[in-house]
């Protein structure tokens, strides 16, 4: 499972050292693409064929699973951790998640998320204001047993 925070530099090459906990978790290799918050998604192998398989399921007249597939698929690249424990994050990937220099990665469950310091802090603002998270979250039911 991909949990917590890091943040991790990018070298001129868009490589990007990935965590030592994540590592092992991508030894099969991985997909990055697009997110929905102008993030990154790196999920397994295994995630990613349950992304895709669900994907093809839903209806090609219907124009948002048009999208939700261009969306996906269109920005997604298979990549591996290299020797020293990188992945190459291709140079539109980046450019689309405004990363630079330095990244901050999120675990999220069954993936985790790549995204610039800038971003990062406007969704973390919003991640800690109690008063919406009281609202937006009420839905979900969450409860511990």
């Amino acid at each position: 499972m991909f949990l917590g925070r890091y943040e991790h530099t990018i070298d001129d090459k868009g490589r990007l050292t990935i965590p030592v906990r994540y590592r092992e978790l991508l030894a099969e290799g991985a997909y990055v693409t697009q997110g929905f918050d102008h993030n990154l998604m790196v999920l397994t192998q295994s995630s990613f064929d349950q992304v895709y398989a669900y994907i093809n399921q839903i209806s090609l007249t219907n124009p948002d699973a048009r999208l939700l597939k261009r969306l996906i698929f269109s920005s997604a690249e298979h990549v591996e951790v290299d020797k020293v424990g990188r992945i190459l994050i291709p140079q539109y990937q980046r450019e689309f998640a405004q990363l630079e220099s330095r990244a901050i990665l999120v675990g999220s469950g069954d993936y985790f998320e790549i995204w610039s310091p800038e971003e990062w802090e406007r969704q973390n603002e919003s991640l800690q204001n109690t008063e919406a998270n009281e609202h937006r979250f009420a839905a979900f039911d969450l409860h511990v047993r």
